[in-house]
């Protein structure tokens, strides 16, 4: 009959093993960074795909019991296999979901401070702001200057001509455009 600290130390070492599969997928990712879509693509498929389906493999071979804290991730993961492996079906695609999370982190803070606005308009209001403000900064503009823009130019505007004054717009002058990193 195995101990406790038997149980710990055969946990820990499959979270490390876990820990460095997954590793070895973040490491084919960035020595594809900055490829065309096209190509990460098919590396992906070639290389890194071979790996995470040998990941949920191993995963499947581990016998552990969910109420386990070792078995909530492993459970997790098994459950999660088919939306994990959707980055395998588009080379924009990235592996990590850190951006879009880092994206809407002022949507959070933002919810939050809007239960003290006095009424559902100016909550709305200020979430609509948070989009605008947001939506500028990843389409690298500098999202005072941007808002600028839009109260000078909008009221200017005609529906047929919104487009252009999108943050990827052809109108947007180059006073909004944030510094090209070098």
């Amino acid at each position: 009959m195995l101990k406790s600290t038997q149980l710990s130390d055969s946990f820990r070492s499959s979270a490390q093993e876990a820990i460095k599969r997954i590793g070895a997928l973040f490491h084919m990712e960035s020595l594809w960074k900055g490829k065309p879509p096209e190509e990460r693509y098919e590396l992906r498929l070639k290389e890194s795909k071979p790996v995470a389906e040998a990941f949920f493999a191993w995963l499947e071979s581990l016998r552990v019991l969910s109420k386990f804290a070792i078995g909530i991730p492993v459970n997790y993961a098994l459950g999660q296999r088919r939306w994990l492996m959707n980055f395998y079906l588009d080379g924009r695609c990235e592996l990590s979901n850190n951006r879009a999370e880092n994206s809407i982190r002022p949507f959070v803070v933002g919810r939050k401070n809007w239960l003290f606005c006095n009424s559902q308009k100016g909550a709305r209001a200020s979430s609509v702001v948070y989009s605008i403000i947001e939506t500028a900064k990843a389409n690298g503009l500098k999202p005072a200057a941007y808002l600028q823009f839009l109260f000078e130019t909008m009221p200017n505007t005609t529906t047929g001509n919104l487009d252009a004054i999108l943050p990827w717009g052809d109108a947007i002058s180059e006073t909004c455009r944030m510094p090209a990193k070098n």
